[in-house]
């Protein structure tokens, strides 16, 4: 009996996932979802973060390209299940219609437990109406 109880338990924890930071990033592209599980490729956004890439792995969500600042990403829910990640995620506009600016992408970068990952698994991000913005399956 104390072993069911132990399993039932220890299936039932809670999975900390934690926001790391949010920013731009000047790499070129579009919307994206990417994962990352080794310090050289997340580098190569320009982010720099404390990943313990033998614990944890990144999840980094880009939204772009702008040519004004002022854009930054508003996240309203997570929600997952054993096969699927759905992000609500939109991104706010400039208050004061922004100036000029370099090319940027902006970046929500979230950093999860290694025991969370499923290969197979979709994380999909969509706006707050429903409509797909990228999607990607853990390899």
């Amino acid at each position: 009996m104390a072993l069911v109880l132990l399993l039932t338990l220890a299936g039932c924890r809670e999975v900390r996932v934690k926001t790391y930071a949010q920013g731009t990033t000047t790499v070129p592209g579009g919307n994206a979802i990417m994962v990352f599980r080794d310090r050289s490729s997340l580098e190569g956004l320009g982010i720099k973060a404390p990943v313990r890439f033998n614990h944890e792995f990144g999840v980094v969500l880009l939204m772009g390209p702008h040519s004004q600042i002022g854009y930054r990403q508003v996240i309203e829910s997570i929600r997952a299940n054993a096969n699927r990640v759905r992000i609500v995620a939109f991104e706010a506009t400039p208050v004061a219609g922004g100036e000029p600016s370099r090319e940027y992408r902006t970046y929500t970068m979230w950093v999860v437990p290694n025991s969370v990952y499923r290969r197979g698994s979709q994380i999909e991000v969509v706006t707050p109406s429903g409509d797909p913005i990228t999607s990607t399956e853990l390899h």
